[in-house]
Parts: C-alpha cells; sequence; structure tokens
C-alpha cells in the first residue's frame, strides 16, 4: 500500500522509472547501503518527529545524526520523535519504509544539509525494499520540502 502511495506520487514524472525493488530488506542504514551497493552516508534517511502535535520529516544522510540544539534552534521545541508504532498513522509509511514522498496531506518534509554533499542519495520508497536513486537537488524537488536545514550533526563534529 505505501509503495503504492509513492509510485501514485511519482506517475508521470521523469523520476518514475528510478524507483527500484530489492531482493532484500532494508532495516537500517548499513544493511540499505549495502544491498544497494552505496556508503551507508549516501542513504538518505527519513525521520518523523512531532512540532506542535503536527507530523514534520526530517531527510539527512545516513551518517547524521538530530543535533538537540540545532534543532531547538530551528523549530523553538526539544525534539521530539513519533513514536514507532505512530508513524504509520502519522505519516502514511510504516517505519522501514518512511520517505518524503506520497505522505498524509499535511506533514512538512525538511531536507537536512548533510546530504548536499553528495551527487547521488538513496532514500526509502514506501516499503523496506524500495529505493529511489536521486540527486539532492532532485529529492528537494520531488519531496515538496519546505527548505534546507541545518539540524544534524556529523562523525567527528561536537
Amino acid at each position: 500500500m505505501s509503495l503504492e502511495r509513492v509510485k501514485a506520487h511519482f506517475a508521470g514524472s521523469k523520476y518514475e522509472e528510478r524507483i527500484t525493488i530489492q531482493k532484500t530488506l532494508s532495516d537500517t542504514v548499513e544493511h540499505a547501503a549495502e544491498v544497494i551497493g552505496c556508503k551507508p552516508e549516501e542513504i538518505a534517511k527519513t525521520m518523523s518527529f512531532l512540532v506542535d502535535e503536527q507530523p514534520i520529516l526530517i531527510v539527512c544522510a545516513g551518517d547524521g545524526k538530530i543535533s538537540n540544539p540545532k534543532y531547538r534552534a530551528f523549530f523553538h521545541k526539544k525534539a521530539a520523535m513519533i513514536k514507532w508504532e505512530q508513524v504509520e498513522e502519522y505519516i502514511g509509511h510504516a517505519p522501514g519504509g518512511v520517505c518524503p514522498f506520497g505522505v498524509k496531506e499535511g506533514v512538512k518534509v525538511y531536507l537536512d544539509n548533510s546530504l548536499l554533499r553528495f551527487k547521488t542519495v538513496y532514500a526509502a520508497a514506501g516499503e523496506a525494499n524500495a529505493t529511489i536513486a536521486l540527486s539532492p537537488e532532485e529529492l528537494f524537488e520531488s519531496s515538496g520540502a519546505l527548505c534546507w536545514i541545518d539540524v544534524c550533526k556529523l562523525p567527528g563534529e561536537e
């Protein structure tokens, strides 16, 4: 069902043919990178949060971690992830397939600057075995993201 939402999102677009169904499930960033054949940091992981009870998605590089001070500076709230069992209800995709495409109405999407280091990133496409390869600019265009933000810290950063 979730994959169908993503396919409908891309129907008729130049990105429609880029959705790939992998033979195995990708349950972690590291496993997804292994299955796809890319570096873990090239995985565009999508995390779901609530801001004033409204769901948002932040897509960041696979090696990025949310920085609480940066998050608070941008959203003026403490980071509050959506509980695992509520993600599908809020976003429209179950954990493992969460992506910024074909989400429920009202879900705001933000892309973290950590993705800008790469020529191509690999995002989930609604299911744990579905992916799509896009440039960061294509990801921005196709996701309907509101803006680029800086809320992650990378390995080696304080």
